[in-house]
C-alpha cells in the first residue's frame, strides 16, 4: 500500500487497543453508589411473590424485604426506594392505607431502617395510586377527576407519617401542581427539616410502566394523561422543573430513563442540585425478555444501558438491576 505522508494523521483506535487502554481513557464510570435499589413490600403474603412481566424481581414480605435491604448495603447500593402493596380490602377511595401509621409502606419503612439504620438511604414513594381503589394517584372530584388540590392535603399527610416512620427522603411521584412545596411545608411543621425531598421532575405517561401495574397490584382503569407529561413536550419538562426548584425540592428526578436522554440531559445541565433517573419497570422488562429469547448479550445490555444513564447526567440511577450490578462493579 503506498504510503502518503502519515496518512491518517489521526488515530482515535490507538486508544481502543486493549481492554486496559480502553478503561484508562472511559469518560464515564458506574459506582455502586450511583445506584438506587426499588422494592416492592406487599402485605398479607407468607413468600417473596415473583412479579410475571419483570423476572427476577419480587413483591417481599417484611422479612424478605430486610434481607434484600441488607443484600442492597453490602454491595455498595447508595439507596433504597420503598413502594408498598396493601390487601385489596384496605384499599379505598382516598387511600387510607398511605397516611395509616400502621400501613405496609409505613411498616416496611420501619423495618428496614431497623436493619440498616443511616447506612443505607433510605426512601419512600409518596402517592397514592398503590392505596386507592381507582388506582389514580390522587383524590377523585364529583366528575371522577383527579382533584389536584384535595390531593395535595394528602401528601402532605403522607410526607409527616413516611417521615415519622423513618423515610431519610420521600419521593413524591403524583405530579400534582405544587407538590413540593407542600409537602416541605408539611415536613417542616412537624419537626422534619432533615428528610429530603426527590421530586419525580419530569414523569411522562409512559407505556413503558406497563409491568409496575402488575409490581404494585395497580386498580388502575383509563391513564393518567391528565397529571403525567405528554411525551412530545420538552419545554413542559423545563418549567416543572424550574417550579420543583422554586418549591424547595433538594432532588430532581426523569423518569423514565432510556427514552427520554435528551430531557435528562437538558435537566442536568440547567441544574445544580443532584439528578436522578429510574430506568423503569418497562425498560428491565425488555431487556429480560429479549436476553432470555438469547437475542442479546443480558449483561452487556443491562451495563451498556446504565452508561448511558449516566453519560447523559445522572448522578443517581433508580434500577431494578443495582444490586446486580453493584456487585459486579
Amino acid at each position: 500500500m503506498t504510503k502518503y505522508g502519515s496518512f491518517p494523521g489521526a488515530r482515535p483506535r490507538r486508544l481502543r487497543t486493549t481492554p486496559a487502554m480502553r478503561r484508562m481513557v472511559a469518560e464515564t464510570r458506574l459506582h455502586p453508589a450511583d445506584l438506587i435499589l426499588p422494592a416492592f413490600v406487599r402485605e398479607g403474603i407468607g413468600d417473596p411473590v415473583e412479579i410475571g412481566a419483570m423476572p427476577g424481581v419480587f413483591q417481599h414480605t417484611r422479612d424478605s424485604l430486610k434481607k434484600a435491604a441488607v443484600e442492597a448495603l453490602e454491595a455498595g447500593v447508595a439507596g433504597i426506594m420503598l413502594f408498598g402493596v396493601p390487601e385489596e380490602s384496605k384499599k379505598d377511595a382516598v387511600g387510607t392505607a398511605g397516611t395509616d401509621p400502621d400501613g405496609i409502606l409505613q411498616v416496611a419503612l420501619r423495618d428496614v431502617r431497623a436493619e440498616v439504620g443511616d447506612e443505607l438511604i433510605v426512601m419512600s414513594d409518596l402517592c397514592l395510586d398503590e392505596t386507592t381503589d381507582h388506582g389514580h394517584c390522587g383524590v377523585l372530584d364529583s366528575a371522577g377527576r383527579v382533584d389536584n388540590d384535595a390531593t395535595l392535603e394528602r401528601y402532605a399527610e403522607m410526607a409527616q407519617v413516611q417521615a415519622d416512620a423513618g423515610a431519610h427522603v420521600v419521593g413524591p411521584s403524583g405530579m400534582m401542581d405544587g407538590q413540593i412545596g407542600v409537602i416541605r411545608d408539611a415536613l417542616d411543621q412537624v419537626g422534619h427539616e432533615d428528610v429530603s425531598i426527590l421530586a419525580y421532575t419530569v414523569k411522562y405517561s409512559s407505556a413503558f410502566f406497563g409491568p409496575f401495574r402488575e409490581a404494585v397490584g395497580s386498580s388502575l382503569k383509563g391513564d393518567r394523561k391528565t397529571y403525567q407529561q405528554d411525551p412530545a413536550n420538552t419545554r413542559e419538562s423545563m418549567r416543572e422543573l424550574a417550579l420543583d426548584l422554586e418549591e424547595g425540592a433538594d432532588m430532581v428526578m426523569v423518569k423514565p430513563a432510556g427514552p427520554y436522554l435528551d430531557i435528562l440531559a437538558r435537566v442536568s445541565d440547567a441544574v445544580d442540585v443532584p439528578v436522578a433517573a429510574y430506568q423503569i419497570s418497562g425498560e428491565y422488562a425488555m431487556v429480560e425478555a429479549a436476553a432470555q429469547r438469547g437475542w442479546i448479550d443480558r449483561d452487556q445490555a443491562i451495563m451498556e444501558s446504565l452508561t448511558g444513564i449516566k453519560r447523559a447526567g445522572a448522578n443517581m440511577i433508580l434500577t431494578y438491576w443495582a444490586t446486580e450490578v453493584a456487585r459486579r462493579l
